[in-house]
């Protein structure tokens, strides 16, 4: 299986809601995997496993925010599309209980002005 060491910044929408999935509480000391790149950095990194690939993502002050903060960023997109469908329909002329005549109703009644 692939591994791929990388910021949680560049996460994918799927792989980030794994990460939130698999450290709800965020991360202890027996979940942090340190690493040796060839230029001899160390990284500290948890583990994210999907059908494809083992993800490690990079440990940062960051990292942690964006765990604590990442359900209520989700909400806020979710609030704001829903603003924007509500004010979109706002600036119609047509109201969302609002009746109208059918041809074949418009027909019937225009019968007898013949």
């Amino acid at each position: 299986m692939k591994r791929i060491l990388i910021d949680y910044k560049k996460l994918n929408h799927d792989v980030a809601a794994r990460l939130i999935d698999s450290y709800p509480y965020g991360y202890g000391d027996e979940d942090i995997i340190v690493l040796k790149k060839p230029s001899g950095e160390i990284v500290e990194a948890v583990e994210v496993r999907t059908e494809e690939a083992i993800y490690l993502v990079k440990i940062s002050k960051s990292l942690s925010n964006f765990i604590s903060n990442f359900e209520e960023n989700i909400e806020k997109e979710l609030d704001k599309k829903e603003d924007a469908e509500i004010a979109l329909a706002e600036n119609e002329d047509i109201s969302p209980n609002q009746e109208f005549e059918s041809d074949a109703d418009a027909s019937t009644e225009n019968e007898g002005l013949l």
